[in-house]
């Protein structure tokens, strides 16, 4: 095992990733309208990256089984900093579309190719320790990334494009010298052709459900947050945006340096159950948001419990399924994003109907998703144990 020197690279490199990927959230929409885009073509913008990453991440996990982690995760970031490029460049809508489709299709590689990556160098014991230091990663890149694009879009609305692509070449260059291939058995998996089927297959499905229902519910709450905490206690952008980075930070600290800690002890099983009801919680003490305090808190209680899920999850197909770690992973990815597509204009309808409704349907959601799984848990007991044997 190599996880004592690969892992903080791993993490570098996945912070980095996710920073260039941050920095342009803040500025797309209105480097979107600035070129031609009406509200429903900015939607779409949004959509399509999200439905490219659905197709093409169990794709890409596979390969990585075939090929090896390396080649893969550089054919994501190179494929990001190629968009984050194209876009700084577009002056005609359809090169934002056509920048958005090529870095959903090349960056699906990214997040199942590191997870599977983890797999590769860490024992089971440690695999949530693991798991959780990618999720750290990518939780601080999202909270560093949008401030440094907000800053750098006074200059220029091109101006954090330019930057995000910078930033993923030098990242890709990091990856090229320092980074080790992890996946020693490319070869033996090769020979077994393992299929997306394979993945997708007996009580393991119940956690790429369990996946879709959370990351439904967080893409809901996402969408709507600052239209219900400026309704309910007249908070501004600047205010949202401080609060979305505590959440941030207190995601990524549980994730850095409890997951793994808590998976050792108790077993992801238990970690999964008690992130759920703790974001359960959380959706319902939401509605009772009335100034900044308030908003900061419940929502970084809400944050908590989902930082540990992901991870959990990660860690757990990797152990249960029959399929080689980058299919399982990868398939994971694809279920995350799907449920990143049909959240926000879920969300947002359920919005529109009364403000309350996204978080009582998110405490609904997330507890459908927990009973999921406590009605499936024998069965992935049962699962692991075959695998052992076997």
């Amino acid at each position: 095992m190599q996880s004592k020197s690969a892992l903080p690279i791993l993490f570098v490199v996945m912070f980095l990733v996710m920073v260039g990927f941050g920095i342009i959230i803040p500025v797309l929409p209105f480097y979107a309208e600035e070129i031609g885009a009406n509200p429903t073509e900015l939607g779409l913008l949004m959509a399509v990256y999200s439905l490219m990453q659905l197709i093409f991440a169990p794709m890409w996990g596979s390969v990585s089984d075939r090929i090896g982690r390396k080649p893969v995760m550089m054919i994501g970031i190179a494929g990001l900093g190629l968009s984050f490029l194209i876009q700084a460049m577009s002056s005609e809508l359809w090169m934002l579309f056509a920048a958005r489709i090529i870095g959903g299709i090349l960056s699906s590689a990214n997040m199942p190719t590191a997870m599977a990556y983890v797999a590769d160098i860490t024992t089971e014991e440690n695999r949530g320790k693991g798991m959780g230091i990618v999720g750290a990663a990518t939780g601080l890149g999202f909270v560093f990334g949008p401030a440094i694009g907000g800053i750098f879009s006074s200059f220029s609305l091109n101006m954090p494009f330019f930057l995000a692509s910078g930033s993923s070449f030098i990242t890709l260059i990091l990856v090229f010298l320092l980074l080790k291939e992890s996946n020693q058995n490319k070869e033996v998996v090769s020979k077994e052709k393992l299929s997306f089927g394979k993945a997708f297959s007996g009580a393991v499905t119940v956690l790429y459900l369990v996946q879709l229902l959370i990351s439904l519910s967080l893409s809901g709450l996402e969408a709507t947050f600052a239209y219900f905490a400026a309704k309910k206690a007249g908070l501004d952008a600047t205010q949202l945006g401080y609060i979305f980075m505590i959440m941030g930070f207190g995601s990524a600290l549980v994730q850095g340096g409890l997951v793994g800690r808590m998976t050792k002890k108790y077993g992801e099983k238990i970690v999964i159950q008690t992130g759920i009801i703790v974001s359960a919680l959380g959706f319902g003490l939401i509605l009772l948001v009335n100034n900044f305090a308030t908003a900061a808190i419940f929502l970084t209680i809400f944050g908590l419990g989902n930082g540990v899920i992901r991870p959990s999850v990660s860690s757990l197909i990797t152990k249960t399924s029959n399929a080689g770690y980058g299919s399982s992973t990868g398939l994971l990815s694809s279920f995350d994003s799907l449920g990143r597509i049909i959240g926000p204009p879920l969300g947002g309808w359920l919005f529109s109907l009364a403000i309350g409704l996204p978080y009582i349907s998110g405490a609904i959601i997330s507890m459908a998703a927990f009973i999921l799984f406590l009605l499936f848990r024998p069965s992935l007991e049962t699962v692991k144990t075959t695998n052992i044997q076997n």
